[in-house]
């Protein structure tokens, strides 16, 4: 399939492909979308491809990664908001940076609503992990990272949770390179 708009660019599903590791050993850029984080992983790990996308975008292609494209940019699926509908063979994911991402993130706690909040969540996640840092995205939220640098883009914000410190509120422009 032609890209629109981007003639000179073949997009090539590796979920469609006979041969997965090949399309990613050839890829100039590698987009990974959105769907079930768990089932994601599971595939990653079933088509060996997770030491491949790591090497391939550490070697300086192009990764771009939305919803559960973004959480396994992370080190482990560990922050994901999705229901375990597989069991992976691992919870390995492509640790392209140190930080653990949760995407749409929201505030919101429902009136009546009795169970946990998603900040409840990452809450807990952090007192058992302390020295992994979590960024949540909030809708419209993304991180650019480019060597050793990361910059949260977008509108909206995030906030980091960081073990035992108090969640941080982030705005467009936040320098959070010490977690790429």
């Amino acid at each position: 399939m032609v890209a629109a708009g981007l003639p000179n660019h073949m997009v090539k599903s590796v979920h469609r492909s006979n041969d997965p590791a090949k399309v990613i050993e050839d890829a100039d850029a590698i987009l990974v979308g959105g769907g079930n984080t768990f089932k994601l992983v599971h595939d990653l790990h079933v088509f060996d491809l997770v030491s491949l996308v790591q090497d391939k975008a550490r070697s300086g292609t192009p990764y771009m990664g939305w919803s559960a494209g973004a959480n396994v940019a992370s080190p482990r699926l560990c922050t994901t908001n999705d229901m375990p509908i597989i069991e992976p063979a691992s919870f390995n994911a492509f640790g392209l940076i140190r930080a653990q991402i949760n995407p749409h993130y929201l505030d919101a706690h429902p009136d009546k609503h009795m169970g946990e909040t998603r900040d409840e969540r990452l809450q807990e996640f952090v007192v058992i992990n302390p020295e992994v840092p979590v960024v949540a995205m909030r809708e419209g939220a993304w991180l650019q990272v480019e060597g050793t640098s990361m910059i949260l883009c977008g509108s909206n914000g995030a906030r980091l949770y960081l073990g035992s410190e108090p969640v941080v509120e982030l705005e467009a422009g936040a320098d959070l390179s010490r977690f790429s």
